[in-house]
């Protein structure tokens, strides 16, 4: 698993412009996601890495009806940091890849990784870090994925872990 000085060498070649402001990053946070598997770059992001990349916001309805508004990274730029089949190379055999999101308490979910390229979809899954510009609540986060496409919010995993890109062969 790469620290994040190792991330900032691929991500500075690959052209990623947030890569010299991640070089500032804490390394020591009590919350942490690691991004492992079929990927190139195996990543381990604490929450001051993710803070400094590239935001988004989207207003979603929480499962109880109530509007909200997360702010986070999209799930995309995530995988591609860490080296995970996407653009122009999302074809053939990768289109059986897919993702498998993990919580703290063992929940798993499963995203194809062609739903989360931006070349196949306008889809804007992210790792939220905020819900209505306050940190996630205990029980929710530190980091959640949100998936605002989908009708029911069975894959917007609470206490998010650690995400594994599978390539079946």
């Amino acid at each position: 698993m790469q620290n994040v000085a190792q991330i900032l060498a691929g991500a500075v070649v690959l052209g990623l412009p947030w890569a010299p402001a991640l070089a500032q990053a804490a390394p020591s946070e009590a919350a942490s996601l690691t991004i492992g598997g079929s990927v190139e770059r195996p990543l381990r992001l604490q929450m001051t890495d993710l803070k400094k990349m590239p935001h988004v916001r989207v207003d979603v309805k929480d499962h109880d009806g109530s509007a909200a508004t997360y702010e986070g990274v999209l799930l995309a730029e995530l995988l591609k940091s860490a080296g995970a089949v996407t653009g122009e190379k999302m074809r053939g055999a990768n289109m059986a890849s897919y993702l498998l999101a993990e919580a703290k308490d063992g929940y798993r979910v499963v995203f194809a990784l062609a739903e989360l390229d931006p070349g196949f979809t306008d889809s804007q899954v992210i790792v939220a870090f905020a819900r209505n510009g306050k940190p996630l609540a205990e029980g929710q986060g530190p980091l959640r994925i949100i998936a605002p496409q989908d009708k029911r919010p069975a894959r917007w995993i609470r206490m998010l872990a650690k995400i594994e890109v599978v390539k079946v062969p």
